[in-house]
């Protein structure tokens, strides 16, 4: 694969990793990202629980809640009227990955 293929697949992966990006970039959201890794994927945590943590608002922490949730970073799990929010480990992070390991490689092939 030339350069220019190359560069061309990190042009998408940038663009396939926007909302992820944005949505990871704000300080506050990763205070609650931090949060949510400490707890068991499965179960996740409530929105008070969160609030406790990161000593943010519940207004602020739904809002953060749901970008990260648009931008697929996260998810929700409903039990009756309660909602869990957990990492989505398997998706739109893989994202970052790939873009990272396509970038590490380019640098090493041409620099």
């Amino acid at each position: 694969m030339n350069k220019q293929d190359q560069l061309n697949i990190i042009k998408e992966g940038f663009i396939n990793s926007q909302k992820v990006l944005l949505a990871i970039g704000d300080e506050t959201r990763q205070s609650i990202l931090l949060v949510l890794m400490g707890t068991d994927c499965e179960t996740g945590l409530r929105v008070g629980e969160i609030t406790k943590q990161t000593h943010l608002s519940r207004p602020a922490v739904s809002h953060h809640l749901k970008v990260l949730r648009d931008a697929g970073v996260i998810l929700m799990r409903k039990e009756g009227t309660k909602n869990f929010y957990y990492i989505n480990v398997s998706t739109e992070l893989g994202l970052l990955k790939t873009l990272m390991s396509d970038i590490d490689n380019f640098m090493q092939n041409n620099y």
